[in-house]
């Protein structure tokens, strides 16, 4: 099995470097403002407390988060939209490394501000049996310190990708979530955080089967 890295990898080399210079040094500034902003250390990390919320799934139903602790440890993977690529492509990996992580006595579950539909269609597009629940408005990654505003000069970029946030988040505020993935204990403590402002770089299932 070809490791996410070398996935996104690929994609880079294929895709991404075919996109005009100027386009390409407008996204690598912005990924390095993004990081020099500091939101990586602003983010809940590995000794903290995982708030508590409910959301509704892409199906609709509501969830206490801490009902998931009550059977299972947590992997809570927060990401930005199937709009992203790179989303996808996380999110066939763990489609791959579902088993694995069941088999270590974990729970996966995903989060993300794309609305319920745009969740579901991402779910099946990947092929993962998850519950994805929706953070309108990035309510609760707000509370995990992981949101920021796409920059206003990604958004015509954005645009010309055929990329309409609006459209898959249902708001008109271009705010985002930091990809990132949890590891939780059925206390409710954050074993580990992956938190990366390069919304390019993902964690290996592998890492996070490790981890567990």
């Amino acid at each position: 099995m070809e490791s996410l890295k070398k996935t996104i990898d690929n994609f880079k080399s294929e895709v991404v470097s075919k996109a005009p210079a100027e386009i390409r040094a407008v996204m690598q500034r912005c990924t390095q403002d993004l990081k020099a902003s500091g939101i990586e250390w602003s983010g809940l990390k590995a000794g903290d407390k995982m708030p508590d919320f409910q959301l509704p799934d892409q199906h609709g139903k509501l969830h206490r988060f801490y009902d998931y602790l009550k059977s299972a440890p947590v992997v809570l993977n927060v990401y930005r939209g199937g709009w992203c690529p790179y989303c996808n492509f996380e999110m066939k990996a763990l489609s791959e490394a579902l088993p694995a992580i069941r088999a270590k006595g974990a729970l996966l579950v995903g989060m993300s501000p794309e609305l319920p539909s745009k969740a579901e269609l991402t779910a099946k597009k990947n092929g993962i049996d998850m519950d994805i629940l929706y953070d309108a408005g990035n309510a609760v990654s707000e509370k995990l310190g992981l949101v920021f505003e796409l920059p206003e000069a990604l958004r015509p970029i954005y645009q010309q990708f055929g990329i309409d946030l609006p459209a898959y988040n249902g708001d008109t505020s271009f705010r985002l979530p930091v990809p990132a993935t949890y590891i939780i204990e059925q206390n409710g403590d954050i074993r580990f955080a992956y938190i990366n402002a390069d919304y390019t770089e993902r964690m290996e299932p592998s890492d996070i089967l490790a981890r567990l």
